[in-house]
C-alpha cells in the first residue's frame, strides 16, 4: 500500500514515497527538483521507484505546471488525485470567507499541523508559517478551526522588489544579523525581521484568542534564513505538507 506525496510549489516539486497511506507511516525516498526539470522525472528521479498503490497532491503552480506533471506519472498506472479545499476535512474546519479559493498548499499544512497539535492527547492551537517564494502563517485554534492567516512576500520577492524600485541595491545576498553595517547584511536583516515581526503579531493575537501558547511549526525551503531571527520555540517541519497529505489521503480511503 506505497503512498506517493506530491507538493508542487511556485519554484520546486517535492516528492514522498511511504510506505502506507496514513500519519506515522514510514518514509522509504524522497526528493525535490525546480519546476524547469519536471519533464524529466518519469526518466530519472522516479524511473527506480516502485510502483505507488496510490497517489495525492498539492498544486499551487498552476493547470499547466499540474498537466505535466500528469504526464510524467504516465510511467505507473497511476490515477492523479490533486487536493481541493473544502469546508472540513481531516479534522481542520475551513474558515475561509470562500473555502475552495484557500491555496491547497496553505490547506494542507494546515492539515499537518493539526496532527501534529494532537499529539499529547490535549489539543492545542497552532501557527503553520511556511517560508518560500511567498511566506503564508496560518492559523488553527484548539478544535481544528482554521481561523485566518497572512500571505508575504518571501526573501527572493522582498529583494527583487527593492532591486526594481530603488538604485544602487543590486547587491550579494548577505547575512542577518542585530545590527547590518552594510547594505546586504542590511537586506536581508530588514526582510527577515519584516516576516518574523508579522509571525511573532499572529502568535500573540492566536494566544490572546485561545488562552493556550500556540505551537509554531515552520517548513519551506528558505526556512532556515528566518529560524535565528524568530524570538519564539518554534520547529521546523520539512515534511509538513507530506503529513498534512498522509491524513488526507487516510481520510479519503475510511470514507
Amino acid at each position: 500500500m506505497s503512498f506517493l506525496a506530491i507538493d508542487i510549489g511556485n519554484t520546486r516539486l517535492k516528492w514522498a514515497l511511504y510506505d502506507h497511506p496514513h500519519p506515522g507511516a514510514r518514509l522509504q525516498r524522497q526528493g525535490a527538483v525546480f519546476l524547469e526539470a519536471i519533464d524529466s522525472l518519469a526518466d530519472s528521479d522516479w524511473k527506480s521507484l516502485p510502483e505507488p498503490d496510490s497517489m495525492l497532491g498539492c498544486v499551487v503552480a498552476g493547470e499547466a505546471v499540474r498537466r505535466r506533471v500528469e504526464e510524467q506519472l504516465e510511467l505507473w498506472d497511476l490515477a492523479p488525485r490533486w487536493v481541493v479545499p473544502g469546508a472540513h476535512d481531516a479534522g481542520v474546519i475551513n474558515g475561509y470567507d470562500h473555502p475552495h479559493r484557500l491555496g491547497a498548499d496553505r490547506w494542507v499544512a494546515l492539515v499537518g499541523a493539526r496532527q501534529r497539535a494532537l499529539v499529547g492527547g490535549t489539543p492545542r492551537p497552532a501557527l503553520a508559517v511556511m517560508v518560500g517564494t511567498a511566506v503564508t502563517v496560518d492559523a488553527i485554534d484548539t478544535e481544528g478551526r482554521f481561523l485566518g492567516g497572512l500571505i508575504l512576500p518571501g526573501f527572493g520577492l522582498m529583494l527583487r522588489a527593492l532591486e526594481t524600485g530603488t538604485a544602487g541595491l543590486r547587491v550579494p545576498t548577505g547575512d542577518v544579523v542585530d545590527f547590518p553595517t552594510n547594505t546586504s547584511d542590511a537586506l536581508m536583516s530588514g526582510g527577515a525581521n519584516a516576516i518574523a515581526g508579522a509571525i511573532e503579531r499572529q502568535h500573540r493575537k492566536l494566544l490572546k484568542r485561545t488562552g493556550q501558547a500556540p505551537l509554531l511549526l515552520m517548513a519551506g525551503g528558505a526556512s532556515p534564513k528566518l529560524a535565528p531571527t524568530l524570538d519564539l520555540p518554534f520547529e521546523v517541519v520539512d515534511t509538513l505538507l507530506f503529513e498534512g497529505l498522509l491524513a488526507l489521503q487516510a481520510r479519503r480511503l475510511a470514507l
